[in-house]
């Protein structure tokens, strides 16, 4: 089963328990597909780019939550229900790839011939002067 993302927006006046209650329902549904829940997060009252028009005004700032779940790909047509909520002013599912890092995404023996080479650049010294790159004559830096 592959991993999501589930990102929540509510409005920003909305209270902990109704919160709760709609992660919780959110999770039910999860588990009714035979998923799990491995994470969640809250990031609190955020400020949005711009405001977001709902039948009740125009919310400029809103509460973030986002839901990690392992659940099979047909999850997405359960969760369309979510587009009636009326405490949600945004959400958004998104796929974990298998994506790789740093030195994750080069091989081991690739990251050490990467690696080799920076520390190869980084203490080499430059013998030159750098008087030769701006054609400055001896005459003329000893006058200034």
């Amino acid at each position: 089963m592959p991993l999501y993302d589930c990102m929540l927006l509510l409005k920003p006046h909305v209270k902990k328990e109704a919160l709760m209650y709609l992660v919780a329902k959110a999770g039910k549904h999860v588990y009714r597909k035979n998923g799990v829940l491995t994470d969640l997060k809250s990031f609190g009252t955020v400020q949005l780019g711009y405001g977001i028009k709902k039948l009740d005004g125009r919310y400029y700032q809103g509460q973030l939550m986002q839901i990690t779940m392992m659940t099979p790909p047909s999850l997405n047509n359960e969760l369309h229900y979510l587009n009636k909520e009326d405490r949600l002013l945004r959400w958004l599912l998104v796929k974990h790839r298998d994506i790789k890092f740093g030195l994750d995404f080069l091989g081991e023996d690739d990251a050490k011939a990467e690696l080799s080479k920076f520390r190869s650049n980084i203490y080499e010294s430059e013998e030159e002067d750098d008087d030769d790159e701006y054609n400055v004559d001896e005459s003329e830096r000893k006058s200034v």
